[in-house]
């Protein structure tokens, strides 16, 4: 995840194991293809449930916070959308 293209800032590692999670796991199941995304409130239970990263409730409110003000996800309407880095 830390490409030297990517425009995106770096994060700690742990955030990024967090990000890595959600796209494994919440994503994957998305109905549409074009458009990933997972509501707020079950990303928050699918990193706390994550024995891999051992994540409390205000530890996951505060990776995705800063996933998203640093460009990772964006939300719409309490979904999470993933943000796609122009090639």
């Amino acid at each position: 995840m830390n490409d030297v293209s990517d425009p995106r800032p770096p994060l700690p590692r742990w955030i990024l194991d967090a990000y890595d999670v959600l796209c494994t796991h919440s994503f994957n199941s998305a109905e549409e293809e074009d458009v990933q995304s997972v509501p707020r409130e079950q990303a928050t239970e699918v990193l706390c449930s994550t024995d891999d990263l051992g994540l409390e409730s205000e530890d996951a409110t505060h990776a995705l916070s800063r996933l998203i003000e640093r460009g990772y996800f964006y939300e719409v309407d309490g979904e999470l959308r993933v943000t796609m880095p122009e090639d």
